[in-house]
């Protein structure tokens, strides 16, 4: 009985010491998550003034062609599949696991990845992926991912990919994340002049294309950039979310143990005075 109590307190002891460190990962991840919201907000006009420059480009009137607005036949796919370096995070990478899976399905495909957990995934799973492994740290800079990026924008004007789709979760909200499909290549979005929005006359050197051959790559690596910081929101409130409902768990966790173990504690202190009356009824006997 004195075994089984001293496992139960040893059990007691680290379930609390687990609470500490998931409560503790809880409150990093929530102040991570307000640092990736703030530079989400912050990176939207730059990618509002690149959308607004394109439009004026392309509702210029004069005419114009572009590979990388140009749809065209679908021989092979690029996914571009962004995941976390590190995992408690909850589903966060296990529903992105499925989606690729699902999404590479009868497909001609290549896969490149961002973040270690995905390029592990598809080496398990011996998927098609090519370059090498590239982490996604909280502090992911521009710098960081543009030689992938790049890879790839030469890769679909070279003919060697024909469209490319990003595999990543988006931020709702701290509770809800969105495992999407998003295709960046060829763009596809339309750059409509708002009605609000004055039209501005620009003079270009070296004619619309020209300008297009610089700034639509240049769209394309903010674009992927932009939706690695919505990326990373989605990761600090999956493992703000995963952590709280750890500490939550070893909370319950605990008060069930405490209750198993004052029953056995009452237990053993119940047979030992049983023991000593019993003890001293047959002392008093023998007398």
């Amino acid at each position: 009985m004195a075994s089984s109590i001293r496992e139960i307190k040893q059990r007691v002891v680290a379930t609390k010491k687990t609470s500490q460190i998931t409560s503790a990962m809880n409150m990093v991840s929530a102040s991570k998550l307000k640092s990736a919201e703030k530079q989400t907000i912050l990176f939207r006009p730059y990618m509002d003034k690149i959308e607004s420059i394109i439009s004026n480009l392309t509702n210029s009137g004069e005419e114009f062609e572009h590979p990388l607005l140009t749809e065209r036949e679908v021989k092979k796919t690029c996914f571009l599949f962004i995941t976390s370096d590190r995992g408690l995070a909850g589903p966060f990478n296990s529903n992105l696991y499925k989606l690729l899976q699902k999404a590479i399905e009868g497909k001609e495909y290549v896969v490149k990845t961002l973040g270690i957990k995905g390029y592990l995934f598809c080496k398990s799973k011996k998927l098609n992926v090519q370059g090498d492994i590239t982490s996604l740290p909280d502090d992911v800079t521009f710098d960081h991912i543009l030689p992938v990026i790049d890879k790839i924008v030469n890769e679909y004007l070279n003919y060697e990919i024909d469209e490319v789709i990003l595999v990543y979760n988006h931020f709702v909200n701290t509770l809800k994340i969105e495992p999407t499909l998003k295709s960046i290549l060829p763009i596809k979005q339309e750059f409509h002049q708002h009605n609000n929005e004055i039209k501005k006359i620009y003079d270009y050197e070296g004619g619309i294309n020209c300008i297009l051959d610089t700034i639509l790559p240049l769209y394309i690596q903010n674009m992927v950039y932009g939706i690695i910081l919505d990326s990373k929101a989605s990761e600090h409130a999956s493992r703000m979310t995963a952590m709280k409902n750890a500490t939550d768990n070893a909370k319950e966790v605990i008060q069930k143990l405490e209750l198993v173990y004052n029953r056995a504690r009452q237990t053993a202190i119940t047979l030992e005075l049983t023991d000593i009356i019993g003890g001293a009824n047959a002392a008093n006997g023998g007398n």
